[in-house]
């Protein structure tokens, strides 16, 4: 077996035109066209207004190949694309080999006799994707209703490509195509394997047993039937842990064969912060063909019981049940040119730098690459990946069902074996637009078979018969198998989404009067940092409120409900850097009230996914990283709440609370200092105690009544710290600062914050942070766009007479302490209106 790869440069041409630009593959058309200078960057100012022509235009992508004729020699050529998007034609030296119109199946053709020695052209006709989508709604019987956004692309619904590719309330609409994740041609002779994929059962009763069987299975493809040997094998470094060979017997077409191992000296598989991931790599080899791949082994179960209370969603990982932390995650940019490694890698990285341990991939955007996967494997983040369905209607036709039952025939295969898969899900939000638009309310029994018909009839049956071991959820939100209820209001069953705090208008402490059992979308606005809007913004432009900024923000009432949110907790701010400082302080207070009061539920509550971790490109969004990987002052704070151990001062009504969260395993013992300060940072009472915290647990460790505080809240901060120790020897401090009222109503005194440039230990540029009075959400950053990196902390709370000392982190370059304070930008909360 011979395999060629033909990434690299190809060619791009308009059919309507003669001349060509070179195209990267891995690539996709619009950013051949960036590269090219034959388009303006899609993403500054608006732009993307004048690149609609792209996605109504026809593109053919060539490539010449020299072949030997030893490769024409096997018994099949393979032409393989990972990715084609979406609707497209293939030739081979002008003459058609197949076609393709769904973006999430593998492309696979034999091309041998459409081949020659020495030169050959290959070419992919890429169709307009919303002439296609128009022609398809042409041709339907009834409506099949989506929901549109402000730049949007119709009809995508109908097509099986990225459905927020044709925009949303947080991207744009760039209807580009291409071919992503890998192409090549494979000479071979006999059958090809098409997936191997795997089945582990442990061995014994003891969870931590290291004795596990392991299924192989070999999806085979042969043109005729024949005999030959099956050969499968895992090991982890150079150490062989089990291998098993057969001759097998196999008929023509498509079938499997199944291997089994046993393996001895397993380690297993944990989410991070509960263990270790430990990979192990299988070998399978049939015939010419072979496939390797890595594995991890664990068990995993989602618990949906019925209990007194409806019906809880707990993720068990060998016998432990895990609080989610996390994020959803949507594609990683809107020019798939830039979905790289080593950017999934950046963003990946920031999410275990942030606690969490959780991803749900949303059914907006794709099926992630093999890296993603692989980088979920390796860092322990557990994935619930939805179907690639959100927010619509769909057609429930014999074509499109056949289409989607090979997408997801071709998906389950491909990402079943990763340990961090932790859970298939139908949709998004597929349910719940049932009851959206005119057409359904109208004839809703039509539109209820065809979501039956889709969602039950292919994607769940397919997925429960080729991962019947991995827990299968058929919408989300949803309560479950057969339940269609409210699941964005009602908070007994399953998972829910809610946004009644965002879409609503309601105030933050009305995350306080629900409790989930599990949180799959929550989240909250903020306007990017200066130097975000610095990049698409021109001169001139640079207010919240101008034509650029409001092109960068996709919710129609995304500007009046951050500013109204701010007009009800803070003092307005004075001008534009304030601004967008203040909107991330209030996002990463809404989501901080919302994420310790549902942590501090558990067991009722496992799981806390806030929408969203990253943006597609420059824009005003619920994201915590900034479309570069910068932290938005949210992150930081996710690092906080998200933390195993941690303090959390809650306001319910008239109380607070000191509650204790323990995701850790280990008992931990110690002292509460609740102390009672003075907005100068005066202490004023003590309430101090004793404290003990029970492994995998909250706890509520004191509770004040405001009303019996010697100050009113509008005078007061509460800090806390928390100093305990675990049997091990293990010792643990945390800290916390609460006003107890609105910001707003509180006379915050000038801290006089004062920053020093210093060097860290390593000799790496830092800063030290001193104040004469309490400084509120502290918040720095450099002025200078071509640095990159970041502080290793912001929008923290400082004391007086405590220094802080900050590290700057990944700068692309060397920095001084003189250009550190000439580009320090430092906020906080006093300064955001004085």
């Amino acid at each position: 077996m011979e395999r060629i790869d033909l990434s690299g440069e190809w060619t791009l041409r308009r059919k309507s035109e003669a001349s060509v630009v070179p195209m990267a593959v891995p690539g996709d058309i619009m950013s051949a066209l960036l590269a090219a200078g034959r388009i303006p960057d899609p993403f500054y100012d608006r732009n993307e207004l004048e690149l609609q022509w792209i996605g109504r235009e026809d593109w053919e992508i060539s490539r010449e190949i020299e072949l030997e004729p030893s490769v024409l020699a096997s018994e099949r050529v393979i032409l393989e694309f990972q990715t084609l998007d979406t609707i497209a034609e293939i030739r081979i030296n002008g003459k058609p080999l197949a076609e393709s119109s769904n973006m999430f199946t593998r492309f696979r053709a034999d091309a041998k006799a459409m081949l020659r020695p020495g030169k050959n052209l290959v070419s992919v006709a890429i169709r307009s994707p919303e002439l296609a989508a128009e022609r398809a709604a042409e041709r339907l019987a009834y409506p099949i209703p989506c929901s549109a956004y402000p730049v949007s692309s119709p009809h995508r619904n109908l097509l099986r490509k990225v459905q927020c590719m044709s925009g949303w309330d947080w991207g744009p609409c760039l209807m580009t195509g291409g071919i992503y994740d890998g192409a090549s041609l494979i000479a071979l002779d006999g059958p090809s394997l098409e997936y191997a994929t795997t089945e582990t059962c442990r061995l014994g009763d003891r969870i931590g047993e290291r004795r596990w069987r392991l299924e192989v299975t070999a999806w085979l493809d042969s043109p005729e039937p024949r005999e030959l040997r099956l050969e499968a094998s895992i090991a982890r470094s150079s150490s062989k842990l089990g291998s098993a060979s057969r001759l097998v017997s196999i008929p023509a077409g498509r079938s499997r064969e199944v291997l089994e191992l046993e393996v001895e000296g397993v380690e297993p598989w944990w989410p991070v912060g509960y263990g270790e991931q430990p990979l192990y790599r299988l070998e399978l080899r049939a015939g010419d063909d072979f496939i390797e791949k890595r594995v991890g082994f664990r068990e995993l179960q989602v618990l949906s019981e019925e209990d007194s209370e409806g019906r809880g969603m707990v993720f068990r990982v060998n016998g432990r049940d895990i609080f989610c932390k996390g994020a959803n995650w949507i594609p990683a940019d809107a020019l798939p040119s830039r979905w790289t490694g080593e950017r999934l890698n950046s963003l990946l990285s920031s999410a275990v730098e942030a606690n969490m341990n959780f991803l749900r991939v949303w059914g907006g955007g794709r099926y992630e690459s093999d890296d993603f996967y692989a980088l979920c494997d390796e860092k322990g983040l557990l994935v619930w990946q939805d179907c690639a369905f959100a927010c619509s209607l769909y057609p429930s036709s014999p074509d499109f069902l056949a289409s989607v039952e090979a997408e997801i025939r071709h998906q389950v295969l491909r990402l079943k074996d990763h340990p961090s898969l932790a859970l298939w899900c139908g949709n998004n939000e597929d349910i719940g637009a049932l009851a959206w638009y005119p057409d359904s309310k109208a004839n809703p029994m039509r539109y209820v078979v065809d979501y039956d018909r889709l969602n039950e009839g292919v994607v769940g049956r397919i997925v429960r018969e080729l991962d019947p071991s991995r827990a299968w959820w058929p919408s989300s939100p949803s309560g479950g198998s057969a339940d269609y209820g409210d699941n964005w209001h009602s908070d007994g069953r399953g998972d829910m989404h809610f946004w009644s705090v965002w879409h609503e208008g309601k105030s933050f402490s009305e995350y306080l009067a629900v409790r989930p059992r599990f949180c799959s979308e929550f989240g909250f606005q903020s306007f990017p940092s200066r130097r975000t809007l610095l990049s698409f913004a021109p001169e001139g432009e640079r207010n919240i409120t101008s034509p650029s900024m409001e092109h960068h923000q996709r919710h129609p009432r995304g500007n009046s409900i951050i500013l109204e949110t701010m007009a009800r907790y803070f003092r307005m701010p004075s001008g534009l850097d304030a601004t967008l400082y203040l909107s991330q302080v209030q996002q990463a207070m809404a989501i901080k009230t919302a994420v310790e009061y549902w942590r501090s539920l558990r067991p009722r509550c496992m799981g806390a996914i806030y929408w969203q971790l990253g943006d597609v490109w420059p824009v005003s969004s619920w994201s915590s990283l900034e479309y570069d990987g910068g932290w938005k002052l949210l992150h930081y704070e996710a690092r906080r709440f998200f933390e195993p151990l941690h303090l959390a001062l809650i306001r319910l009504g008239a109380q607070i609370q000191a509650v204790a969260v323990n995701d850790t395993a280990e008992a931990w013992s110690g002292r509460l200092e609740l102390r009672l300060l003075r907005l100068d940072g005066t202490p004023v009472a003590d309430y101090s105690l004793d404290a003990r915290i029970e492994g995998e647990s909250a706890a509520v460790l004191r509770s004040l009544d405001l009303a019996s505080l010697p100050l009113a809240p509008e005078e007061a901060l509460l800090e806390a710290v928390l100093i305990v120790s675990s049997l091990s020897g293990r010792t643990e401090r945390r800290e916390e600062l609460a006003l107890l009222t609105e910001p707003k109503r509180c006379a915050l005194p000038d801290p006089g914050l004062e920053a020093e440039a210093v060097a860290g230990v390593d000799g790496s540029p830092g800063l030290s942070l001193r104040c004469a009075k309490p400084a509120l959400y502290v918040a720095c950053e450099l002025d200078s766009p071509d640095l990159g990196g970041r502080f290793e902390d912001s929008g923290f709370h400082l004391l007086p007479g405590r220094e802080r000392r900050l590290r700057y982190l990944g700068a692309s370059r060397r920095l001084d302490e003189r250009e550190m304070l000439a580009s320090l930008r430092l906020m906080h909360l006093k300064k955001s209106y004085c």
